[in-house]
């Protein structure tokens, strides 16, 4: 005797979701850890590199354009010599550290129970 599906009572996504959005945001690779490491400051993007030992140049260059593009990054050019560029969070991206620490939170828990 085969199971009945049960009706989904929960409410429909609107068209756009927030959360697949904001999912779609955090999931790309390393992406998470870009924010959770410009969470305390300006970074430059050697910096990042150290903060970040296995992200490779490519990578850590796309990710921080894809944030800059969306909003969460800023980049400003240093008048230096040579110049430098300094990546820092937007309000908007401030907003997400408390998101992933709550996430690093329940991982630490789940690391604990295994």
């Amino acid at each position: 005797m085969s199971l009945k599906v049960r009706k989904n009572t929960s409410p429909t996504p609107p068209q756009g979701c927030a959360l697949t959005e904001c999912m779609a945001l955090i999931a790309g690779a390393w992406a998470p850890n870009v924010i959770w490491h410009l969470r305390a400051g300006p970074r430059r993007f050697n910096e990042l590199r150290v903060d970040i030992p296995p992200i490779s140049a490519k990578i850590l260059s796309a990710r921080l354009k894809e944030l800059t593009a969306r909003g969460v990054v800023t980049r400003t050019v240093r008048p230096t010599s040579p110049p430098s560029v300094e990546y820092e969070l937007t309000s908007l991206g401030a907003e997400l550290v408390p998101a992933l620490a709550a996430i690093v939170n329940v991982g630490h828990k789940l690391k604990d129970s295994a």
